[in-house]
This record gives structure tokens, sequence and C-alpha cells, in this order.
């Protein structure tokens, strides 16, 4: 495991310098440049700021300078938040957008494997037809528009909760909701199926046979093998819901990352667009590792060399 887990990291540093030199390059592809305003700025004043920032220097030198200091924990500086250092301002968004994707996170597993075991238990019942129409309505919906159905309802109509912020608890509800319901569906869907599998294995039925409770069977027979998909689709989950959601985070005005992303591209400020998608990138290839890790755990089966 201990060779397994130092292979993974050496071929997520090695993933992270292409996602940052293919980023790097979509930069200066695209066109335009940092300091184009409504109002063109003199010719001076861009060429100062360019040379303040290093970026009237070679391409491939600005790239490799960035990556030196990246190793060093430096992802540069920011143009639109007064020379802040882009870490500084991840580090300031990373409670938010943590605090919001866990809450998330939580809803959608819970209510996914709740609505996922309760239909495969009592297939063809009532709660069976409803865990079905919900994974099949709620995947279906973009988090954006359940997020402007809960802000108009919710908010303005019913002003049950604030329509944007961060501070209370209230603040997260909707947020949380319209973050959560699409990744319960998916779990919701994959639990079912998973149950439904599991249960008409032999051993199960010899286990029954056997004289086992109900419960023993449920929980050490089948539960246990079903939740082997769902790790899959949770660890996917987990990365997206903490490092965060650009449009939610948009439009409930939650300071989190993810809108310091899309202020970030809108401005294009190099350093902090940068700076957050190697963020993303490092999150995910550590919860896929970490998933990875927890397979093992959940089945004795699997091994890696």
């Amino acid at each position: 495991m201990g060779k397994y887990i130092l292979r993974r990291l050496l071929w997520m540093m090695l993933t992270l310098f292409v996602v940052a030199f293919i980023t790097f390059v979509l930069m200066h592809l695209v066109p335009g440049g940092p300091w184009d305003r409504e109002k063109e700025l003199p010719a001076q004043v861009i060429e100062n700021l360019n040379q303040k920032y290093g970026l009237d220097k070679p391409l491939f030198v600005q790239f490799g300078s960035y990556i030196w200091n990246a190793l060093n924990g430096d992802l540069g500086i920011s143009y639109i938040y007064q020379d802040r250092g882009v870490t500084d301002i991840i580090l300031g968004g990373l409670p938010v957008t943590a605090t919001l994707g866990l809450v998330a996170f939580a809803l959608a597993i819970v209510l996914g494997v709740s609505l996922g075991v309760a239909a495969a238990l009592k297939q063809n019942s009532v709660i069976d037809y409803f865990s079905v129409a919900y994974a099949t309505v709620f995947a279906s919906v973009p988090a954006f528009v359940l997020g402007i159905f809960l802000m108009y309802t919710l908010a303005v109509q019913f002003h049950w909760f604030p329509t944007g912020g961060w501070g209370t608890l209230q603040h997260i509800v909707m947020p949380a909701i319209a973050l959560a319901a699409l990744p319960a569906a998916y779990t919701a869907r994959i639990t079912r199926a998973s149950m439904l599998e599991v249960i008409r294995q032999d051993y199960v039925r010899t286990a029954r046979a056997k004289g086992l409770a109900e419960r023993v069977v449920l929980w050490r027979h089948i539960s246990r093998n079903a939740l082997i998909p769902v790790v899959t689709v949770a660890g996917p989950e987990l990365a997206a819901l903490v490092s965060g959601s650009f449009i939610i985070e948009t439009l409930f005005s939650v300071p989190g990352i993810g809108r310091l992303f899309v202020q970030g591209v809108f401005q294009r400020d190099y350093g902090l667009i940068m700076g957050a998608i190697l963020f993303y990138a490092f999150i995910i290839a550590i919860v896929n590792l970490v998933v990875d890790i927890v397979y093992a755990m959940i089945d004795p089966r699997i091994r890696y060399d």
C-alpha cells in the first residue's frame, strides 16, 4: 500500500503540472489581457504593469517562474485584489466553500443512501416509486435552476431565508439544498441498483437460510458489499462540492473559492485563475486517492501492489 500511495503521489504531481501548463496556455491564447478595460489605459501604464507583474517576459520564463514559486507554496499575486497573495485569497475562501460543500455532501449522502436502501428493501412500493421519481427528476435539473426556484419561493415569496450572503445558518440552507439535490439523486440511483444486485446473491440467501436476523443480514452481508459503488460515486461528489460550485456561490453571493474564481475569469486575473484551478485539481486528486484507500478498507479483497 505504501508503494502504491507513493506512486499515486508522483502521478498527482505530474497531473498538476499538466493542468498548470494547459491552463497557462489557454489563458494566453484567449484574446485580451488583464489590463483590458472599458476605458483604455495609457500604453505607458500598461507597460509599467506588465513589468511589475512579470508579464513582459517570454511565456516560457513566466511559466517556469510560476511553477518554481508554486512548488514553494507561492501561487502568485492577484491583480484585482490589491496585490494580495493568491494563496491567502484561496485560504480565505476555503472555510466558506468547505463548510457549504461538506453540508451539501452530508445531505446528499444521507438522503441518497436512505432513499436507495429503502427503495431496494421495499421494491415496487410507494417509497420505491418515490425514490425512482426523485432520482429521475433531480438528475435532470441543473443546480442553478433549483437555486433560482428556491430563491424565488423560500426567500422572495415566503421570506424564510435571505436571498444571499454568508454568516448564519440560514445562509447555508438554500445553497446546500441546491448543491445536494443532484448528487443525492445519483447516490439514490446507485444505492438502489447496488442493493438489489447484492440482495439477489447466493451468500445472502445462505445467510438468511441459516436463520440470521434480518438486521444482521442487512448490515453485515448486504450493506457492506453494496457500499463499494456508492463510495465510487461519493468520492467525485465530495471533491466537486468541497472545491466549490461556481454558479451556486455566485448566485447566492457566497464568498467562497468558486465565486472568487468567477471574478478572476471575468477580470482576467491570471494568478487567481491558475491558483484556483490548481487547487481544484489538487483536491480532486487527493479525494480520489482517499477513495481508493477506502476501497481496501471496505472490501479486503481489494489490494494494491
